[in-house]
């Protein structure tokens, strides 16, 4: 055999890739992380500004909030009042939560279990009614409220933000319970149960993902309701919070700090709910879309 053939080099073997691990794209990773990233900065550059005015002290200029102060969360708690708003905004809130869970979970299970006449044209109504704008209602509601003695109690804003919360919520709820296999309460009737205990034995555990997205729904959007709380209360002791904010702008000066330290108070809940249900919330707003 020659030397400059036993001298030659062997060809190196190309690994075979591993299957189920695809090979890393630097291009993918641009297109996917750079998008990303600038949306990131996009959505918490004002929170950032926000904490700023917040902690800084009054005067202050520095983009950087030292020293850290607290007075303008003092200001709007104990000066503004900011503490009944919290109060009123919780309870409204909470009611409001609870009812249109309630009713949604009635009205979804209804609609996705029985067979009616009317059945889709009732549907399609509830998905009208999306599209009408609550600045529409104020003064039928207004007028509504003021017979029944409800203005200026925080009754008549449970009771509002539950009707405009009901038709999505329910649509939502339809979906979820049309995905629970009607065979699982039919083998529970076989086995004794009626139809309200099977309900509550088989169903209603299942639905816990919806129940939590149909809850948090609602719970943000009362939380985060101006029109009907300016519209239907005019005493400072029924106050919410979004009403209670705009008591930091003067007519002719605004208080920036105590508006970014009431801006922090009322957005710490909603900032809480999502850390706490946002692993449901994928699942049930899918498991809700997909069905019904």
């Amino acid at each position: 055999m020659s030397a400059d053939v036993m001298t030659r080099p062997r060809p190196r073997a190309v690994p075979e890739a591993r299957p189920g691990r695809p090979r890393r794209d630097p291009g993918r990773v641009l297109r996917l992380y750079v998008p990303l990233g600038m949306y990131l900065i996009f959505t918490l550059v004002p929170f950032y500004w926000m904490l700023v005015f917040a902690l800084r002290p009054a005067g202050s200029a520095d983009p950087v909030p030292w020293p850290i102060t607290f007075e303008h969360f003092e200001t709007v708690w104990n000066d503004i009042g900011y503490a009944v708003f919290f109060r009123n905004s919780v309870v409204v809130g909470v009611w409001s939560l609870l009812v249109t869970t309630v009713i949604a979970v009635m009205g979804g299970y209804a609609l996705a279990r029985y067979r009616f006449r009317g059945r889709s044209l009732f549907m399609v109504v509830l998905l009208c009614t999306q599209f009408v704008p609550g600045a529409m209602m104020l003064i039928p509601l207004f007028s509504i409220f003021k017979t029944l003695g409800l203005i200026n109690s925080l009754g008549s804003l449970i009771v509002a933000d539950t009707v405009f919360n009901l038709p999505l919520s329910i649509i939502l709820m339809s979906g979820f319970v049309s995905a629970v296999p009607f065979t699982v309460e039919e083998a529970a009737m076989v086995d004794g149960c009626g139809r309200l205990r099977g309900f509550l034995a088989i169903v209603l555990p299942q639905l816990r993902p919806g129940l939590i997205a149909v809850g948090s729904f609602a719970f943000i959007h009362t939380w985060n309701n101006f029109l009907f709380a300016l519209m239907f209360v005019s005493r400072q002791d029924s106050f919410t919070i979004p009403v209670g904010l705009s008591y930091t702008i003067g007519e002719y000066s605004a208080d920036f700090g105590a508006l970014a330290a009431g801006g922090v108070v009322a957005a710490l809940p909603v900032v809480c709910v999502f850390a706490v249900v946002q692993r449901y919330l994928v699942h049930g707003i899918s498991a809700g879309a997909v069905k019904g």
